[in-house]
């Protein structure tokens, strides 16, 4: 009887009985020896190749992703050119064209969850970093929904991500138990300079002039200068020079957020910390000023040329002004938790407030310098596009509402 293999071919497992042993018939009156049995043969039964057009990736496209696993801000991005936002989902990076309301999609060819991705500066590619066993880097081109470089450095996942301003070089951090810093060439696909972080990385962010870029986490904020590290003439991968930024009495602190300023406030570093403070530090690394930011807890934070956003617990998303961290205003909130979206057919019904209502957390933000409109992602995994252009007046772009947590069945609905 054939049976299926585990590798999905047909396997035979009839074997010849032996001649002498008849239905009925004693051994003994056989007449000679019986011929020897022949060996146990297991016969593979290689399945030919289907035809293109029966394949199940020319018969099944992927249309529309209903969910989001971005954790934090390192799972949101945003191409400065185009306005479109893109974030993850699974091994899916989803490309949302907020004004068409359309989505593209890149599919990770090796079935590897996602776990940060970044848009180059001129919005041509994406770069991604991956969960689980020997996770890789791998640079997307947008436009084809190709892979163009793939590279290798990590063990046991990939932190955060990030294009430098003048894309020349890739930096990936990994998992609090990888350790690595790496900065790539990834035209040439070849390791330039690296190092290992004895602590948990959170966030990082890149000088506008490409010079040095910062990274954040458990009592740690650390400048790595790339000009040092890749000017030496050397063959192969050099140390990545850092130096740690002046913390004073905040040395206690988790940061969970870092954006370096653009353009006036080019020289200075904006840093968020778990316990809600704002933290200013200037170019030689020193903590210049704080302010508290009066919430019990911040998760992330993005910057324009002259506004701060923060974002908070409980749906707070806080102004500030970047040149001198004066607080200007909040965000609207986002619908509170338990709204029955059923129930409104205008687009106001989701900001009537309820006394004593509670609103999901805010864990990541990303900002769009064209359209002047921020991207912010919510703790039960909702999205949320605000336009603001005047602060004075916020105005909702776009918004989706995903399943909060695990989807355990789905059934298929004729009509």
């Amino acid at each position: 009887m054939a049976a299926l293999g585990s590798g999905g071919y047909a396997r035979n497992d009839t074997v010849e009985k032996l001649p002498s042993v008849m239905a009925g018939v004693p051994a003994r009156r056989a007449q000679s020896s019986p011929p020897p049995a022949p060996p146990l043969c297991l016969r593979r039964r290689t399945r030919l190749p289907a035809a293109p057009e029966d394949t199940v990736q020319n018969r099944v496209s992927l249309e529309k992703v209903l969910g989001i696993t971005a954790q934090n801000s390192s799972g949101l991005t945003c191409d400065p050119s185009t306005g479109h936002v893109a974030y993850l989902a699974g091994c899916v990076v989803v490309i949302l064209n907020p004004k068409e309301n359309k989505q593209q999609h890149i599919l990770n060819t090796a079935r590897k969850s996602l776990s940060a991705l970044a848009f180059s500066p001129d919005g041509k590619y994406i770069v991604t970093g991956e969960n689980g066993h020997r996770p890789a880097v791998r640079i997307w081109d947008v436009e084809e929904k190709s892979q163009v470089a793939e590279m290798l450095g990590h063990k046991y996942g990939v932190a955060c991500v990030a294009f430098s301003p003048n894309m020349k070089h890739i930096v990936s951090m990994g998992y609090q138990h990888d350790m690595v810093l790496n900065v790539w060439d990834w035209k040439k696909d070849i390791l330039v300079a690296s190092n290992k972080v004895s602590c948990r990385v959170i966030a990082l962010s890149f000088s506008e002039d490409s010079s040095y870029f910062v990274t954040v986490g458990n009592r740690h904020v650390r400048f790595w200068f790339l000009e040092v590290s890749t000017e030496a003439k050397v063959t192969g991968t050099v140390p990545l020079v850092g130096r740690s930024g002046i913390l004073g009495e905040l040395h206690d602190n988790v940061f969970c957020g870092v954006a370096c300023g653009r353009g006036q406030m080019a020289g200075s570093t904006f840093c968020v910390s778990y316990s809600g403070l704002l933290c200013q530090f200037n170019e030689k690394r020193v903590l210049e000023k704080w302010i508290n930011l009066k919430v019990s807890l911040s998760s992330c934070l993005c910057v324009s040329q002259e506004l701060i956003f923060c974002g908070c617990t409980d749906g707070i998303v806080r102004i500030f002004q970047a040149h001198s961290l004066q607080y200007l205003t909040n965000l609207p909130k986002p619908h509170y938790l338990g709204v029955d979206v059923a129930q409104g057919l205008e687009p106001s019904f989701l900001f009537h407030r309820k006394a004593e209502a509670t609103y999901p957390d805010t864990v990541a933000l990303t900002f769009d310098p064209t359209h002047q409109w921020l991207s912010c992602v919510y703790k039960d995994h909702s999205i949320y596009i605000w336009d603001v252009r005047d602060i004075n007046q916020v105005g909702k772009v776009w918004s989706e509402l995903f399943h909060s947590s695990y989807v355990w069945n789905v059934e298929v609905l004729f009509w």
